[in-house]
């Protein structure tokens, strides 16, 4: 079974920053796609950001420039680094893996960016 945990969620000011982190609970190295989604109460659950193992990287529109998305393959880790924190980014963040061809959650880290 497929195992990820996340951590680094928390509450934050706007403008702040947060890292989100999450570990697998095997190797990564040939991970095609992983990354993070996020939902909002009320909301779906929508795709943040992913990334492959060529380190190519996809955002939402309204995280570009703000959120990076990497990988370390030694710790079995991907990371989702959130500069310049908004309100509107309040929700619990997912990360995920595709492995043979299924894919795997984890159960949650919620963000709350508030005053």
């Amino acid at each position: 079974q497929e195992q990820l945990v996340e951590s680094g969620g928390g509450l934050v000011q706007p403008g702040g920053s947060l890292r989100l982190s999450c570990v697998a609970s095997g190797s990564i190295f040939s991970i095609h796609s992983m990354g993070w989604y996020r939902q909002a109460p009320g909301q779906q659950r929508d795709l943040v950001a992913l990334i492959t193992s060529g380190s190519r990287t996809t955002y939402v529109d309204s995280v570009k420039g703000r959120f990076t998305i990497s990988r370390d393959n030694a710790k079995n880790t991907v990371y989702l680094q959130m500069n310049s924190l908004k309100p509107e980014d309040t929700a619990v963040y997912y990360c995920y893996v595709v492995r043979g061809g299924v894919m795997y959650w984890g159960k949650g880290t919620l963000v709350t960016v508030s005053s």
